[in-house]
C-alpha cells in the first residue's frame, strides 16, 4: 500500500496492480455489488508489500552484510505518518459535527489507537462482541490493514537482520519465509474456523500474505523471467485469479481462510510475470496511464475513501448512485490534495531526510499529537454530552436483568454447557423458564419483575445468536455451521424436562435465522419451512415433559440503530422522530404466520404476539413515552422494557400483577 520500488528499478506493472487493488476496495466500499469480493484487495496490497520490502532489504544484505533499521523506520515514517495524521483529524474535526457525542467519544478511541497503528488489535475484540456497535459507522475502521502492515515493516527488517548474521545465503532467506509463510498460513486456516475476527485482523495470521510476496521476490532471478516463454500467460492468469477473486469471494465466506489464496497467488503471479519486459503479458495493460495515477494515489485513496462514505452514509442513509458518485469525486480531490501538499512533500523533505533523527523525531511528534487530539476529543465529547443525550447513551449501555445478575447468563458462541440463572422466589407458586437467545434475554427484564411482584420463579437459559427452535444454523461471526448451540439446546432440553416448569417461554432473533424480506443476514439463512419444523420439534419436546409453552413473537428490526440514531438527532436539534422506521420495513409476516399455524397444532402451547408494545398501525418508533425502545436495531433498550412487565403479564398469563409492577 505503501512501498516504493528503489530508485532505477520502478515497475509500472506493480503501481497498475495497486490501482487494482485500492479501486477494489472503493468500489466494495461504495456499494458496488458487482464487485462483491473487492475488500481482498487489501490482500493485494500486502503481497505487494512484501514483495517489495523483501526485494529492497535482500539487496541491502547483499550489498553491505546488514539493514540500518533506523533509516528503513525512518523512510517509512516520513511516507506514512503525515498523510494519517492529517486524515485522522479532518475525520475527527468532521465527526464533531456529525457524530453525536457520545459516538465520538467512541469513536475517538480509535483514532487513539489508528494513531499509533494498533487498531487491528483494539479491532479484535471489539469485533467479536456480538452486542458491540456497528462497524458500518466507524470512520477509522479501515486503518486495521494500516496496522498490519506497519506491524509488518516493525518486525520482518528486524527479523531478516537477526538472520543474516548467520549468513545463511539467499537459500536459507529463502527457507526461512517459506517456513513463515507455511506455519501463518496454517494457523491462519485453522484460526479462521475458530474465530474468524482473530485470523481477519491479527498480524501473525496475515504474515502469509507479505511472506508469499517475499518468496516471490526471491523465487526466479529476473533474468529467468524475461527468458521463461509462458511468463505472459502467466500473468493473464495472475489477473484472472484476481478479478476471480473480485467477482465470486462474499463476505459469507470465511476469510481469510483458504480462499485468499485465490488473490495471493494471482498477485504472485503478476508480480513474476511483470519482469518479462514483452508487449504479450499484462505488463503492458497495467501501465496505462490511468492506472498509473490512481496507483500512485492509492494511499490516499485509502485513507480518504472510509470517512467520506460513511458520513454521507450516516447523513443521508439512502445513497444514490449519484450520491455515490459525488462521494468518490470528493475522495478523489482529498486525495490529489493530500498527495500533492501532505505526503509527497514531507516524503521528499531534504532537510527531514538528511538526518534519520529528524524522520523518526517527526515520527515521534505525529503519533504523540494523534494520540493527544484523540484524547481531547473524547474528553470533548464527555464534556458536550447534555441531560438528554445521557439518558439515551445510558438506557443503551443498561444491561439486561439476567446479564445484570450475572454476565455469563448469556453463553458465549463456544460455550456449550447450559447455565440456569433464577429469580424470584425459593419456594414459589409457579415455575417459569425463559429460553432463547439474546432476544429471549431482553425479554428477562420483565419477567424478572412480573416472577418477583406474583411470589413466582423464573429460570433462564439464555446462550448468544442461538434459536430455540430445533435447527441447525449458520453462524456469521464464526463463519459455520453454529454446532455448539445444537449441542447446548439439546442439553436445555434435558435440564428443563428435569425442573418441569410450569410455563415455558421461547424467544428467538427469528428473522437471523429464516430467509425473509426484512432482514437478509446471509444466504445460509434456512427457509421457513425448515424453521416452522424445528419450532414444532421443540416445543413438542418440552410439552411432552409436561409444560405449557409459550411462543414470543419477535421484536421488529429498525433501518437504523436508534441509540446512534436518536443521540446524533438530539445532538443536532432535530426530532426524534426522523429515527422512527414505518411498520412495513420493520414487520416481518411471513415467519410469524408459519409460527402461528406450528402453535396452533400443538396442545398446552400458545404464541403471543407483543408487536403492539412497539409499533403502531404505521411506525415503529423510536422513543415511546419518552424512553428509548431499543438500545440498537432490535434489542429491546432496558429501561423501556421495565415498562412492560404488566402488558407482558396480560398478554401471557392473563393475570393481574400482584406487586406494584409499572403500567
Amino acid at each position: 500500500m505503501s512501498i516504493q520500488a528503489a530508485p532505477g528499478t520502478f515497475r509500472p506493472d506493480i503501481e497498475g496492480l495497486r490501482a487494482l487493488a485500492v479501486s477494489g476496495v472503493v468500489a466494495f466500499h461504495f456499494g458496488m455489488t458487482g464487485l462483491p469480493g473487492g475488500f481482498v484487495g487489501v490482500d493485494i496490497f500486502f503481497v505487494i508489500s512484501g514483495y517489495l520490502i523483501t526485494r529492497h532489504l535482500q539487496q541491502e544484505i547483499a550489498k553491505s552484510g546488514t539493514v540500518n533499521l533506523w533509516r528503513f523506520y525512518a523512510r517509512r515514517a516520513r511516507r506514512l505518518l503525515p498523510a494519517s495524521l492529517f486524515v485522522i483529524l479532518t475525520t475527527l474535526l468532521f465527526g464533531y459535527f456529525i457524530l453525536s457525542p457520545s459516538e465520538q467519544q467512541f469513536y475517538s478511541k480509535g483514532s487513539l489507537f489508528a494513531s499509533a497503528y494498533i487498531i487491528n488489535l483494539w479491532l479484535i475484540r471489539w469485533a467479536v462482541d456480538y452486542f458491540a456497535s456497528d462497524a458500518s459507522n466507524n470512520p477509522f475502521i479501515h486503518f486495521w490493514s494500516l496496522s498490519v502492515e506497519e506491524q509488518f515493516y516493525l518486525v520482518w527488517p528486524a527479523l531478516l537482520l537477526l538472520f543474516a548474521r548467520f549468513r545463511p545465503g539467499k537459500r536459507g532467506f529463502f527457507v526461512l519465509l517459506a517456513v513463515v509463510a507455511a506455519i501463518s498460513f496454517a494457523a491462519s486456516w485453522r484460526m479462521t474456523a475458530i474465530s474468524q475476527p482473530w485470523a481477519f485482523y491479527f498480524s501473525p495470521f496475515r504474515a502469509w500474505e507479505f511472506a508469499f510476496g517475499g518468496l516471490a521476490s526471491m523465487a526466479f532471478p529476473q533474468e529467468w523471467a524475461r527468458r521463461f516463454r509462458f511468463s505472459p500467460a502467466m500473468g493473464w492468469l495472475g489477473l484472472g485469479a484476481i478479478a476471480a477473486g473480485y467477482l465470486t469471494v462474499t463476505e459469507e465466506i470465511p476469510f481469510p481462510g483458504t480462499i485468499a489464496l485465490v488473490p495471493v497467488l494471482g498477485t504472485v503471479m503478476v508480480l513474476l510475470s511483470g519482469a518479462h519486459e514483452g508487449r504479450a503479458g499484462p505488463r503492458s495493460v497495467l501501465a496505462l496511464q490511468p492506472l498509473q495515477q490512481i496507483g500512485k494515489l492509492s494511499y490516499s485513496l485509502y485513507l480518504w475513501h472510509w470517512p467520506v462514505i460513511v458520513y454521507a452514509g450516516i447523513l443521508n442513509p439512502e445513497l444514490t448512485i449519484t450520491d455515490r458518485l459525488l462521494c468518490l469525486a470528493v475522495t478523489l480531490a482529498l486525495s490529489l490534495f493530500s498527495y500533492h501538499f501532505i505526503e509527497n512533500p514531507i516524503r521528499h523533505n531534504g532537510w527531514l531526510a538528511a538526518k534519520t533523527s529528524r524522520s523518526l523525531g517527526l515520527a515521534a511528534l505525529l503519533t504523540a499529537t494523534g494520540a493527544t487530539l484523540a484524547s481531547g476529543s473524547a474528553a470533548l465529547a464527555t464534556y458536550s454530552l447534555d441531560s438528554s443525550q445521557r439518558v439515551i447513551l445510558q438506557s443503551a449501555e443498561r444491561k439486561s436483568a439476567a446479564r445484570e445478575f450475572d454476565s455469563t447468563c448469556v453463553l458465549e458462541k463456544e460455550e456449550v454447557q447450559p447455565k440456569a440463572c433464577e429469580f424470584g422466589a425459593a419456594n414459589p407458586k409457579k415455575t417459569i423458564v425463559l429460553f432463547g437467545d439474546s432476544h429471549a434475554d431482553h425479554w428477562s427484564t420483565p419477567l424478572k419483575k412480573i416472577v418477583e411482584n406474583n411470589g413466582w420463579r423464573l429460570v433462564t437459559y439464555l446462550k448468544s445468536s442461538c434459536s430455540a427452535a430445533s435447527v441447525s444454523t449458520w453462524n456469521s461471526v464464526l463463519m459455520r455451521n453454529y454446532a455448539e448451540c445444537d449441542q447446548w439446546r439439546s442439553l436445555v432440553f434435558r435440564e428443563i424436562a428435569s425442573l418441569k416448569p410450569d410455563v415455558v417461554i421461547l424467544s428467538q432473533y427469528s428473522s437471523s435465522y429464516v430467509r425473509n424480506d426484512i432482514n437478509y443476514i446471509s444466504s445460509h439463512q434456512i427457509d421457513v419451512r425448515d424453521w416452522a419444523a424445528g419450532i414444532k420439534r421443540s416445543i413438542e419436546t418440552l410439552e411432552s415433559a409436561g409444560s405449557d409453552v409459550v411462543l414470543l413473537r419477535d421484536v421488529p428490526l429498525h433501518k437504523s440503530y436508534l441509540d446512534k440514531c436518536v443521540a446524533r438527532a438530539l445532538w443536532q436539534e432535530r426530532s426524534t422522530s426522523v429515527c422512527d422506521t414505518p411498520r412495513g420495513e420493520a414487520v416481518e409476516e411471513t415467519i410469524p404466520a408459519a409460527e402461528r399455524k406450528v402453535v396452533s397444532e400443538v396442545a398446552n402451547a400458545s404464541y403471543v404476539d407483543a408487536l403492539d408494545l412497539f409499533c403502531n398501525k404505521t411506525t415503529c418508533p423510536a422513543v415511546i413515552d419518552g424512553k428509548l425502545t431499543f438500545r440498537d436495531r432490535h434489542h429491546i433498550a432496558t429501561p423501556y422494557a421495565e415498562t412492560l412487565a404488566a402488558p407482558l403479564q396480560r398478554a401471557i398469563f392473563g393475570e393481574t400483577v400482584v406487586g406494584a409492577v409499572r403500567q
